[in-house]
């Protein structure tokens, strides 16, 4: 056998192996730590009514009760709550996203006096705390017909997202070549095309991102959605949760466990199916054009 062909096998490295198994078995509890409250709430949104006083918690359903989830959108009325969140929140998000994109490219792509002052005012309102300027903006909706109205919903959302959003943006577009836009302002674009046409597309992955976050962010809120509404028939679905909660306690824990698991899922698999796009986004934003 040739020196050139001649493959020295490796030594058994013992404490390699050990040290090897360990992680995986560390990753391996990290996930299902993390997976299964998740498991375990949809399976308990499958149990039967009589199955939570003749089985223990953690045991699985002897079959699958979709009635639960039936009840929990009609009878505890999880499906105007449901509306009233989609109202509420893709508009807020479609305006935090345009917003905070067209500010953050002007911040960072075209030259004006005092966009540095801008910016640190927008990243102050990163560190606001929210309980703080309840009141104040409470009053003010009270004078101005706002409350118990989702649009004053969608405002406030749009302006705690901002901040955020903002921050976020700049540190993407810098990785945007400043020759690119350069070219385009001399064959004779507007800036509005430039920032639709090369800005916006070039940061697509930032902006599933930053909108996911958002996303999040607004469907789980419950303190402006407490605080802003009180009509039953405005509740969004975080809200509605607690009205649902209460009103059924331990009587129905199947319909209060498939209430729960239909504020859950929307997020679970927005995040599923663009988590390729989410990881792009996160990577994009540390390098610079």
């Amino acid at each position: 056998m040739g020196l050139a062909t001649a493959k020295q096998k490796k030594p058994f490295n013992f404490k390699h192996t050990i040290f090897n198994l360990l992680g995986k078995l560390l990753i391996f509890t990290i996930v299902v730590i993390a997976v299964y409250p998740v498991f375990w709430l949809l399976m308990s949104s499958l149990k039967a009514p009589g199955e939570f006083s003749a089985s223990p918690m953690y045991a699985l359903p002897e079959g699958f009760y979709f009635q639960n989830y039936v009840e929990a959108w009609n009878t505890g009325n999880m499906g105007t709550y449901f509306k009233n969140s989609i109202i509420a929140t893709f508009p807020a998000l479609l305006f935090i996203i345009l917003i905070g994109a067209a500010s953050a490219f002007a911040i960072e792509k075209m030259q004006w006096k005092m966009k540095k002052v801008i910016l640190l005012l927008f990243i102050s309102g990163i560190m606001v705390p929210i309980p703080i300027v309840l009141l104040p903006i409470f009053t003010m909706y009270f004078h101005t017909g706002l409350l118990n109205n989702l649009f004053g919903l969608i405002l406030v959302y749009i302006a705690f997202g901002l901040p955020l959003t903002i921050f976020l943006f700049t540190s993407y577009f810098k990785a945007v070549p400043n020759e690119l836009i350069e070219s385009a302002v001399m064959d004779g674009a507007s800036i509005y095309r430039i920032f639709f046409s090369i800005g916006l597309p070039m940061i697509l992955n930032a902006v599933v991102t930053v909108a996911l976050v958002q996303f999040f962010f607004v469907w789980n809120d419950l303190i402006f959605a407490m605080t802003f509404v009180s009509d039953s028939d405005l509740r969004t679905i975080q809200t509605g949760l607690m009205s649902f909660a209460g009103q059924y306690g331990q009587r129905a824990w199947g319909p209060t466990f498939a209430s729960i698991s239909m504020a859950v899922l929307p997020t679970l698999f927005l995040y599923l199916f663009l988590n390729r796009a989410v990881m792009k986004g996160m990577t994009s934003g540390a390098v610079k054009g």
